[in-house]
């Protein structure tokens, strides 16, 4: 093989590489947001009751549909 055509192939490489590991870090951090969430209803019972206030059932399921309609 000719040297450009060494370098044009490590390049296309390169590349290729870039696009399918681009997509697969996607897909890996998609996944692992969904198994483990951000927030969740133990963190916001957490936050109500660090403001001195006792959440109930309804409240907290409030906050929890709010974070989920804002993705």
């Amino acid at each position: 093989m000719l040297p450009w055509q060494i370098a044009l192939l490590a390049i296309g490489t390169l590349i290729i590489g870039a696009i399918a590991g681009f997509f697969g870090a996607r897909f890996y951090f998609k996944k692992q947001l969904e198994k483990n969430p951000p927030i969740n209803e133990k963190m916001i019972r957490a936050m109500f009751m660090s403001m001195g206030r006792t959440p109930s059932e309804k409240q907290i399921q409030q906050v929890m549909h709010s974070v989920k309609n804002n993705k």
